[in-house]
């Protein structure tokens, strides 16, 4: 297996350095909106409205903490040697799909049999 040359290494560690910072900035501001929007409407509808909004934006954001922790991790890997590398069956992860989704863990064939085996066990 052949390591991953040092100038995808280091494409990939600025690419999701620029992801990072711009999903932490995000969050930032929205639980800076959400603390100082601790409005109530008269209107019951419009009210409604403002918590499905509020419920709306948070789901968002638990989304995004999740890839955050995602991008953390993948940064790691980068330090330590062992990003691109399948967690599961230890090949090198195909550069196009890294390029697709750089906090991938797995190549496309071990999360492709994941996948179908979640589906067999889902039902």
């Amino acid at each position: 297996m052949e390591a991953m040359q040092s100038k995808d290494l280091a494409f990939f560690k600025q690419l999701l350095t620029q992801q990072l910072n711009e999903l932490l900035c995000t969050a930032e501001k929205t639980v800076g909106t959400l603390v100082q929007s601790g409005e109530w409407a008269a209107d019951p509808l419009d009210q409604a409205a403002m918590e499905t909004t509020r419920t709306y934006t948070l789901r968002i954001r638990d989304r995004e903490s999740h890839l955050i922790k995602k991008i953390k991790s993948a940064l790691v890997k980068i330090e330590d040697g062992s990003f691109g590398i399948c967690e599961a069956c230890g090949e090198e992860i195909a550069l196009s799909r890294l390029k697709a989704r750089p906090v991938t863990s797995y190549c496309i064939r071990c999360k492709t049999q994941m996948e179908a085996f979640e589906k067999v066990t889902d039902v």
